[in-house]
């Protein structure tokens, strides 16, 4: 499951890089699709050991080991990460499309995203707010006769 997971997640990696946005249901691929089957991946494999691992938990680092200490929790976790990163991958490319970002800007955002999740949000909300500076501060200001 692993491979399949991964390779499914990579398949809608490609999809949002690489192939055009102008097509709905190519851009609903790698948006929606894979990561709802992602999730239901995710749902099927935890909730079948949450309840069943002694001492796991989220109160504290080390029930987390204890989860994460079980294969087919680490494989949950491994696959949660999978989902979350390509639909907020999915969203940064969409929100840069509206924002008229050149795709050749929003190749390394969405790739930090694949390999670094947060990291690739963490840029893509940081150039979104210098470009709305740069957009506001370009705006011509009319003064008004008094």
């Amino acid at each position: 499951m692993f491979g399949y997971a991964g390779q499914t997640a990579m398949l809608g990696w490609l999809i949002l890089i690489f192939l055009p946005r102008r097509w709905g249901w190519l851009v609903a691929i790698p948006r929606y699709v894979v990561p709802f089957g992602l999730s239901l991946l995710y749902a099927g494999l935890a909730m079948t050991r949450f309840f069943q691992i002694e001492g796991g938990g989220y109160g504290s680092l080390d029930q987390v080991a204890v989860f994460l200490g079980d294969r087919e929790m680490l494989l949950a976790g491994w696959v949660h990460y999978l989902a979350f990163d390509l639909f907020i991958g999915g969203w940064i490319a969409v929100q840069c499309d509206k924002l008229g970002i050149n795709r050749l800007l929003q190749a390394p955002i969405l790739m930090l995203t694949f390999m670094f999740g947060p990291v690739g949000l963490a840029l893509f909300m940081v150039m979104r707010a210098g470009y709305f500076r740069k957009s506001e501060g370009s705006i011509p200001v009319r003064e008004t006769a008094a």
